[in-house]
């Protein structure tokens, strides 16, 4: 089985600034909040929820918060209301990008969104230009601690997993994206650690970016993540293992 997106260079760093958690709290609460309006407050008949509900429990979002949010969106309290968007761009040395967040006003983000595409050597697109290049899948980095790769990958595919990478005792396991919820509880009922879950559009193909290209297309990702209604940034780039590591 071959990986795919390296989970952003083999990267999974533990701990975060208290202003990066701060940012992470406010886009997992934003998810919280679509998921709920969009399918109703109840996880058990909303996947989406559930799956947002338990990325903020990993993230060790007080139970409080995460009620409050739910109640929001379905009308028990009153709340700012966000809608979803996909932006589609091109980036330094040819590359793609599909940049996915939350907003409470679309006039604010589109135009930031762009500027920064334009800044940092690319632009945004129209709507389809490059989304066919990505496709959607379940991405579950888990720690199989005290296993070998070929008894982790034997877990990994009986939880329903298809495709498997390892290593250094941490796997990324990629399954549709509509089992990641399944998938997930399959691996944590043999004990396995869950270090990250979600749903992210990965690359049918990449493209090696070298050189100055290189260098300001890890400032482009940087600055795209950094925008407050960001919440997800993919592109089709393959980069030297040391710049990899400066992405946030």
């Amino acid at each position: 089985m071959s990986g795919h997106s390296k989970w952003h260079s083999i990267k999974h760093k533990k701990g975060a600034t208290d202003a990066k958690r701060g940012k992470l709290f406010t886009r997992l609460l934003k998810e919280v909040m679509i998921s709920a309006r969009m399918g109703g407050g109840d996880p058990d008949a909303n996947p989406r929820l559930r799956a947002a509900i338990q990325a903020a429990k990993d993230s060790n979002m007080p139970k409080d918060n995460i009620n409050r949010a739910v109640k929001r969106a379905t009308g028990e309290m009153d709340g700012v209301s966000y809608e979803d968007f996909i932006f589609e761009g091109y980036g330094p040395g040819g590359t793609a990008f599909l940049v996915e967040g939350s907003t409470d006003n679309r006039n604010r983000t589109t135009p930031e969104i762009r500027f920064i595409f334009s800044k940092l050597g690319g632009n945004l697109g129209e709507t389809g230009c490059v989304a066919w290049m990505f496709s959607r899948r379940s991405v579950i980095v888990a720690e199989f601690e005290g296993l070998d790769e070929d008894a982790a990958m034997e877990i990994a595919l009986e939880a329903g997993a298809d495709d498997f990478e390892f290593e250094e005792g941490i796997a990324e396991i990629m399954a549709a994206p509509d089992e990641l919820m399944s998938v997930r509880e399959g691996l944590e009922a043999k004990g396995v650690k869950i270090l990250e879950a979600t749903v992210r559009s990965i690359p049918a193909n990449t493209v090696k970016v070298e050189g100055k290209a290189a260098e300001t297309l890890v400032k482009l990702v940087n600055a795209l993540e950094d925008q407050d209604d960001v919440t997800s940034v993919a592109g089709n780039y393959e980069l030297d293992p040391d710049l990899a590591e400066q992405l946030s």
